[in-house]
């Protein structure tokens, strides 16, 4: 049964299928003391859950198997080095939104499990989106283990790949786990800008462009706006210095659906944008999620990082958005703007 799901999965595209039982994750307790500790900052849906993540019966009652899969997002072409005047979106959202391009296999795949199990039984399925720690159920299952920089590694995929996952009441036999494998290195932890990785295995996502850029949804702190250089949309850094990418390996489901000319957006384009044109040009991307002000804000202290004196005309009309939230970044960036091009003319006089 279970080398017939992993041929279906394979089938459908995903690069990886393991099985995990539906027990409770081993990180329950670090979980817990993340949370209380105030690591989630705004993100409160993971402290309104928590209940859930840390125990799989009350996602689905009678839950006996977890089935947890892997997709490559890995592209051979990705530019992390971006023109000048250009931003840096992280590689998994130059694309298609992952969620909707896995919606519809995952849930082929749910519906074929269930095509074995007896009328009474069910199955839920997620990508990203259920109260489930799925790092946790992944390396429990073997896909990969988490790293020092707190996500998950494969020894297949490297770093690129997203993970979904089906709970079911059918009784599978569970995968060997994944055991740690990052030995000495620590590459990830002097890689990350704002210092987000406080110490091997641990995250404090309020400093973590990521979470900056994406999840807040207010200001950027102005002390943490200078590392945050020329990143729009999340962050890659500690990722990308992993020596396991080196196995890194390009997937069939993700490759339709990439959107080069999200490799390098021109800062400038970007902020003249109207709501309208924004939703136009990033419609069915991950990219939507910050809305128009959340990514103008972005562009702003990108802006603010990397910008001349050429650019103050642009920021001076966002200085007078009516987003708030626009305006006070493009208040900023211009006050950085010209504190450099002060310095630049005092010292070559």
């Amino acid at each position: 049964m279970k080398e017939q799901i992993r041929a279906r999965a394979r089938e459908l595209g995903f690069d990886v299928c393991r099985f995990a039982r539906a027990d409770t994750p081993d990180s329950a307790d670090r979980f817990q003391q993340w949370i209380e500790a105030g690591n989630h900052g705004e993100m409160a849906y993971l402290e309104r859950n928590s209940h859930k993540r840390k125990d799989p019966q009350q996602v689905l009652a009678q839950a006996k198997t977890f089935i947890s899969l892997a997709v490559s997002y890995h592209s051979p072409s990705a530019l992390d080095a971006p023109q000048q005047k250009a931003g840096i979106i992280a590689r998994y959202a130059r694309a298609l939104d992952y969620h909707e391009v896995i919606a519809s296999p995952l849930k082929q795949l749910s519906d074929y499990v269930g095509s074995f199990g007896k009328p009474e039984d069910q199955s839920l399925w997620y990508t990203d989106t259920g109260p489930i720690l799925e790092r946790d159920i992944a390396q429990r299952a073997g896909v990969g283990f988490v790293g020092k920089h707190t996500n998950l590694i494969s020894r297949d995929l490297g770093n690129w790949f997203f993970l979904s996952e089906i709970l079911t009441t059918l009784a599978l036999d569970a995968d060997p786990p994944e055991t740690n494998r990052c030995g000495n290195c620590s590459r990830c932890i002097p890689a990350c800008p704002t210092g987000a990785i406080t110490a091997p295995f641990q995250l404090d996502a309020r400093r973590c462009i990521s979470y900056l850029t994406i999840e807040l949804k207010g200001s950027i702190p102005v002390s943490l706006r200078p590392a945050v250089g020329n990143r729009i949309f999340g962050c890659d850094d500690c990722l990308a210095v992993c020596p396991w990418n080196r196995f890194a390996r390009e997937g069939a489901l993700m490759r339709a659906s990439a959107r080069p000319e999200l490799d390098a957006p021109q800062l400038l384009d970007l902020l003249a944008l109207t709501p309208e044109e924004f939703k136009r040009r990033f419609s069915g991307t991950p990219i939507v999620r910050t809305k128009r002000r959340g990514l103008l804000r972005n562009v702003c202290v990108a802006l603010g990082n990397t910008g001349s004196v050429d650019d103050l005309p642009a920021l001076e009309r966002a200085s007078r958005d009516a987003e708030e939230l626009i305006a006070e970044h493009a208040i900023w960036a211009i006050e950085q703007i010209e504190a450099r091009w002060k310095n630049h003319c005092s010292r070559t006089r």
